[in-house]
Order: C-alpha cells, then structure tokens, then sequence
C-alpha cells in the first residue's frame, strides 16, 4: 500500500456522526456553484426571447442543484485523496461528518432529479446539456482523467464551461453562436486558473498521487503552458465584441482586463516564487465573473446584437 492510501484510508476510518445540514451543503460546493449558477444566468438572460419567471428560476435552480450533485458525487469518489490534501482534508467524507454511501446516494438523487425537473418544467434540450454536463464532471474528468493525465484540467474544464449554454437553451430550446463562445471563453481560461492553483499546491498534489501539471512536467513547463493559454484566451474574450455580439463597454472593459490577465501570467512565466501563481488565482475568478457581469450590464443598458 502506498504512502497515500494508507494515509488516505486512516483519514476514512473517522466513524461519521450523525451528519448536519451544513455538511451536506459543504458537498455541494457552494462556492463553485456560486459561479456556474452566475454563468448560467447570463446564458438565460442574453438570449433572445423570453422565459417565466417561475420557469427561469426553475432552470437556473436546476443548474445549481445539478452542479451540487457533480461536487458531492466528486467528493465520494475523491474521499481517499481528499484525506491526504490539506486543502481538501476538512470536507465532510475525510472528517468522518458524512459517509461515502451517504455522500454517493445524495448526489445521485439530485442529479437525477435536477435532469427530469428541467425536462419536465423548461425544456428537454436545456435537461440533455445539464445532463451532459453531469456525466462529463463525474465520468469523464472525475473518474476517468483526474488521476490519469495532467491534460484533466484541460479537457475536464468543459464540464465547467457548459452552463451558459444550458442557461441559453432554456429559453431558447436550441443554441447559436452566442452561448458557444461563452462555453469557449470558459473552456480556455480552466487551465491558466487551475494550473496557478496547482503551481503553489503542488505538494499537495503529489502527496496525492494526482498527475496535475506541475508534479508531472515541472513548474518551468507550467509557467510557459499558463502563459500560452493565457495567450490564447484573452482574444477569445474580445470574439464577442468583434462579431458584434456585445458592444463596446464589453470590448473596452475586457480587453483592460485581459491586459492585467497577460501580465499576471508573464509575471508567473518570469518568476520563481509562488506569489505571482496566487495572485492569478484570486484574479482569474474575478476575471472571469467580470467578464460576465459585462455582458448583463450591456444587455441591461439596452444594448443587442
């Protein structure tokens, strides 16, 4: 047995208690939903047409219940390596607060249950991306990628990147141009993000036994491969403004704010310590939620395609 499955088995041997609400919030990732639910809402928002208000917070519950289950589900199959991380050691399953049966069945029950609700009150397209987007997290990233390749981050990071298309083909039952880019947006700028992440936890993850970027090819190579994203993100940003699918606040605003995106990502290239890696972390969730929150302040200015 190796160093990490003995540690990660004697962290899962806590006998669990009996579990509080607040643990099974905490399986649910309240912080990550947070963010999928706000790009789920520009997606619903920026499309054309119109939804219920009843229905829309409906999908938009849908989405957040859906994410919810991916994380709990995450954290059942991830217990043994959640044990031996500091930054996951304190969730629910390692702390003997919730237990692997308990946290699979949750999970379960409401992914299932969020698919057959967005089916049944919005529409059936919106529950097949949601279901999509369910399957990948678990299946494809979770269980198959995470621990395999350091690409997890790169080709898992769609899971997190499909919200604003199932937020669009709420209301809409169909997609275009518009929600792809979004999806695109989200989809580059995964790996700049978990890799700075990684770059300062690297220890963590190679206690783990986790392939990220940095434990297998090195921190130098990480460096180039978030500088090269970060490269290929911020003109992806400005595709919306220059299809003229947004207007000029959005362009204006995001290319200042790609601008300090590039900077941060040569400071990382050019430096040996960790403090550059965590200030691109805390920029990039920002980033990402004002570029966003562009685009509802546009559409809330009156301004269209």
């Amino acid at each position: 047995m190796t160093e990490r499955d003995e540690a990660g088995s004697a962290g899962l041997e806590t006998v669990c208690r009996e579990a509080q609400p607040a643990d099974y919030l905490a399986l649910l990732k309240p912080r990550v939903m947070s963010l999928v639910v706000f790009t789920g809402l520009v997606g619903l928002v920026l499309a054309p047409g119109s939804l219920h208000p009843t229905l829309a917070v409906t999908a938009l519950l849908c989405i957040a219940i859906g994410a919810g289950a991916s994380g709990a589900i995450n954290m059942w199959y991830d217990a043994d390596i959640d044990a031996v991380m500091a930054r996951t050691r304190g969730r629910p399953i390692p702390q003997g607060r919730v237990s692997r049966d308990e946290a699979l069945g949750f999970g379960s029950v409401l992914a299932v249950g969020s698919v057959i609700v967005m089916g049944l009150a919005v529409n059936w397209v919106a529950a097949a991306i949601l279901a999509l987007t369910i399957g990948f997290y678990v299946f494809i990233y979770t269980m198959w990628l995470k621990r395999r390749t350091p690409q997890n981050i790169v080709i898992g990071g769609a899971a997190g990147a499909f919200p604003p298309m199932i937020g669009w083909a709420a209301v809409t039952g169909d997609l275009s141009l518009m929600p792809v880019l979004l999806f695109a947006i989200i989809f580059m700028w995964t790996p700049p993000h978990f890799w700075a992440l990684a770059l300062y936890r690297s220890d963590d993850y190679a206690r783990a036994g986790v392939p990220m970027l940095p434990v297998v090819a090195g921190a130098r190579e990480t460096r180039r491969q978030i500088l090269i994203y970060s490269l290929l993100l911020v003109p992806l940003t400005l595709a919306p403004w220059a299809l003229g699918l947004a207007g000029p606040l959005y362009g204006s605003v995001a290319a200042l704010l790609g601008a300090i995106f590039l900077l941060l990502a040569l400071r990382i290239w050019r430096s040996e310590t960790d403090r550059p890696a965590k200030h691109m972390f805390a920029y990039s969730i920002l980033y990402l939620f004002l570029l966003f929150a562009l685009l509802l302040a546009e559409h809330g200015l009156g301004w269209r395609a």
